[in-house]
């Protein structure tokens, strides 16, 4: 666990942090977040996660004030603080402290900062990717607007849990229609028979993931195929690769989805050389 955490001005120990009981991020989920990989000293995708966190910010009309720069030296001087070299940077971004009302409050209300960043293994990680990971399918019981990086991860979180409890690391949600949307916390790809990589366009359905962004690059200069659009899990089942990507996960080699294994069952070739490209793209 953290020794420091911040919140709004100050850096506090972490077993001390708190927020008001009447904060809009407790009691409406009424914020947005954003995590950050941290490896060697410095933030994986740095630019492309800002540039997210304030989209978010103004679709949701959270009227934030702090500029990139001051956010940088913040986050680097708790990264100091916390002697993190390799680890996960965490800020949440609420609407402030109001009494409870539905509606907004006062436009004077300052919003509430909180960051906190801990120590990841991504070595434990790598050695995940050398194996595979297990995905289940999943009905997708989301808003209408995923493209918003909100904390309303309820129904992601029941996704998540119910994955665990399948021994699975992730769930892969399905809409109305049968098509893939997304991971609960990860994007989904999969490989066609033709070696190309397909995933699902960005829409409001979908968050706009900032390592798939990256791994769109990464394909292109390796003159990979894309192409971009919805899935079903029965073409996913039958599909030469799969695998997810994510902030924590990057490129992971999916080899099961449910009950079907993928291919040979081992992580794709494909997978895993897309998975060092984008690493040493960092």
């Amino acid at each position: 666990m953290s020794r420091y955490a911040y919140v709004n001005s100050a850096f506090v120990p972490h077993r001390a942090a708190s927020v008001h009981i009447e904060d809009r991020g407790f009691q409406f989920g009424d914020a947005v977040y954003e995590v950050w990989s941290v490896r060697d000293g410095h933030l994986l995708d740095e630019q492309g996660h800002f540039e997210r966190l304030y989209r978010s910010l103004d679709q949701l009309d959270i009227r934030f004030e702090r500029s990139q720069s001051a956010m940088q030296v913040t986050i680097h001087e708790l990264l100091r603080r916390n002697r993190i070299r390799e680890g996960l940077v965490y800020l949440q971004i609420s609407r402030g402290v109001a009494p409870r009302d539905h509606a907004f409050p006062a436009t004077n209300t300052p919003p509430t900062i909180v960051l906190t960043a801990k120590r990841f293994s991504f070595s434990a990680a790598g050695r995940r990717a050398e194996q595979g990971v297990r995905v289940i399918t999943h009905e997708d019981e989301r808003w209408d607007r995923c493209d918003i990086k909100s904390v309303n991860l309820l129904a992601n979180v029941l996704a998540k849990q119910a994955a665990r409890e399948e021994g699975a690391y992730e769930a892969w949600l399905v809409d109305k229609a049968g098509l893939v949307t997304e991971g609960s916390s990860t994007t989904a790809w999969i490989v066609n028979a033709d070696g190309a990589l397909v995933t699902r366009p960005l829409d409001n359905h979908i968050l706009h993931g900032i390592t798939r962004k990256t791994v769109v690059a990464v394909a292109n200069a390796m003159s990979i195929p894309l192409i971009e659009r919805a899935f079903t899990p029965a073409e996913a089942k039958s599909a030469r690769e799969a695998f997810i990507t994510s902030a924590s996960s990057f490129v992971m080699p999916v080899v099961q989805i449910d009950d079907k294994m993928i291919g040979n069952g081992a992580p794709g070739s494909l997978s895993l050389s897309l998975r060092d490209e984008y690493l040493r793209a960092q």
